[in-house]
């Protein structure tokens, strides 16, 4: 369980059990808190969305996500421990990495030594073929989606377009980061869960 003994710090807002302390990153609907389980101490991100702002493929999406991290028990995927409701807000409690992602990791080292960026590689390929044995493929692997834990352990985070796809069946639709994906989604053709490798090799390139 990761619990602290830090100083008392001063609470924004508080969900259910959790106290919410500051705001560490927002998107076009939604934000993410550090906070605190009351009773266990535990220290969560909380992933505060827009109730008003999920509209079709975005209330789709997450709905497919929560569904999804509901289901996985894995050391190299981000565990989701509970979602919350209000009436103008979803909350879901995630797993806490307090190292940040691969992309701050990037920016403030440079080039990684080949030794770490293989350490990387390795916990993120153990994370895929969990997901493939469970016939789900991500659609979006890129440094901003790869978190670490405080001891280095690296987590798959962001499951919005993630999907579950047999092994025989093909994806059409174009999602993800353009610079991580595979040349047959942004040539609009149909696609498989190899797309996932072509975006492991561009992490891997832009690691070294």
């Amino acid at each position: 369980m990761d619990t602290t003994t830090q100083p008392r710090q001063k609470i924004s807002k508080q969900v259910g059990l959790y106290d919410l302390f500051n705001c560490v990153g927002t998107g076009s609907f939604a934000s993410v808190w550090r906070g605190q389980h009351r009773g266990t101490r535990r220290i969560v991100a909380i992933k505060q969305i827009v109730k008003a702002k999920l509209k079709g493929k975005l209330q789709e999406n997450l709905e497919g996500e929560i569904a999804i991290l509901q289901s996985i028990q894995h050391p190299n995927v981000m565990q989701l421990y509970e979602v919350q409701s209000t009436a103008r807000h979803v909350y879901l409690i995630l797993e806490f990495c307090p190292g940040g992602d691969l992309s701050l990791v990037i920016k403030a080292r440079g080039p990684q030594p080949e030794d770490q960026a293989r350490g990387y590689l390795a916990q993120l390929a153990e994370g895929l073929q969990h997901l493939r044995q469970r016939n789900l493929i991500h659609r979006d692997l890129k440094p901003q989606n790869l978190l670490l834990s405080a001891n280095g352990v690296l987590k798959i985070g962001d499951f919005g377009f993630a999907r579950y796809m047999q092994q025989q069946d093909m994806a059409e639709t174009l999602c993800g980061t353009p610079l991580y994906m595979a040349p047959e989604i942004l040539r609009f053709q149909r696609y498989d869960a190899k797309a996932d490798l072509w975006s492991v090799g561009a992490i891997l390139y832009e690691l070294l």
